[in-house]
């Protein structure tokens, strides 16, 4: 089976979206579904359950991606591998970040990056910071720029790019502050248990959110569990309640005007941002010219 194929089915298995896989690849719908069907017949297995309303991967569809992420890893590896040290660096890189990730390092890390290597093709995704780590340790990506969690995968390679405090916002319209029933002053006469909470719905930040509330013997009231930290800013601006997110993301919010950062105690916990990638992968030429040519 070539590559061609697995990839095909690999980006399948991730969206469960025939549309959007055969947009990605440039092909129709049906054609996308004929690569399928050949897969599957020569498997043997039906690889995804579909219906009008939804595609799912089957028992089998879940070990063939398994194997489809570790080939196409391995292909990878062994291409890169070729590169003798006396040749200039060809290949790709698949790094995935959030959107204010892109805006925050991306340059300075690219152009230095393209400066050096400039026949490396870069390949970025961008979404919601949750699952990152995830995405790297399941081969879908080869480095992720993200926040360091308490407890980092044994498997992973971690390097520091920036701290960035995670802190409280709310609208910065006086009325519409004291109308969720905040006081930017003082967080002394705040119900926390009826102030409306925008949150994110999983990760690093709604674990330590969850924690600070404990520690008040709080409960949130939550209004709203978004994924990405872009829809949080744009929500709270709006005064549709309090929201979480790291400094860094109003620093590059159009918004920053629109919402204030609440003083509070205690402060919680801030972000260690940088970059992650399995240890593994550090001793392929490509990603160890990336890794090293950052903070040097």
């Amino acid at each position: 089976m070539d590559t061609k194929s697995l990839q095909l089915f690999s980006h399948l298995a991730q969206t469960l979206h025939f549309g959007r896989t055969s947009e990605a690849f440039h092909m129709s719908p049906s054609t996308l579904s004929r690569h399928i069907k050949q897969i599957e017949n020569e498997i043997g297995h039906v690889l995804f359950n579909r219906d009008n309303r939804s595609v799912q991967l089957t028992i089998e569809g879940e070990r063939f991606n398994q194997y489809a992420l570790e080939s196409l890893s391995q292909w990878r590896n062994f291409r890169r591998s070729l590169t003798t040290s006396g040749e200039q660096l060809v290949g790709e890189i698949s790094l995935y970040c959030s959107v204010t990730a892109s805006y925050s390092f991306l340059y300075d890390i690219l152009s230095e990056f393209r400066g050096l290597h400039p026949k490396i093709e870069m390949k970025l995704h961008t979404g919601d910071p949750a699952p990152a780590l995830a995405r790297v340790m399941e081969g879908h990506e080869d480095i992720a720029i993200a926040a360091r969690p308490n407890n980092l995968p044994s498997s992973m390679a971690f390097k520091r790019i920036a701290i960035s405090p995670l802190v409280f916002i709310a609208p910065n319209d006086v009325n519409a502050a004291q109308s969720l029933g905040v006081s930017m002053s003082s967080d002394s006469k705040i119900n926390w248990n009826q102030v409306p909470m925008i949150l994110s719905e999983e990760g690093i930040s709604r674990s330590r959110v969850d924690q600070w509330f404990r520690q008040r013997n709080a409960k949130p009231k939550i209004y709203a569990q978004v994924s990405g930290n872009e829809a949080i800013v744009s929500m709270v601006s709006l005064g549709f309640g309090i929201g979480v997110v790291p400094k860094i993301v109003i620093d590059n919010s159009p918004l920053i005007d629109k919402v204030s950062i609440m003083d509070l105690q205690p402060e919680l916990e801030a972000y260690d941002v940088g970059l992650f990638t399995l240890k593994k992968n550090l001793a392929t030429p490509i990603i160890k010219a990336f890794w090293q040519q950052i903070n040097r």
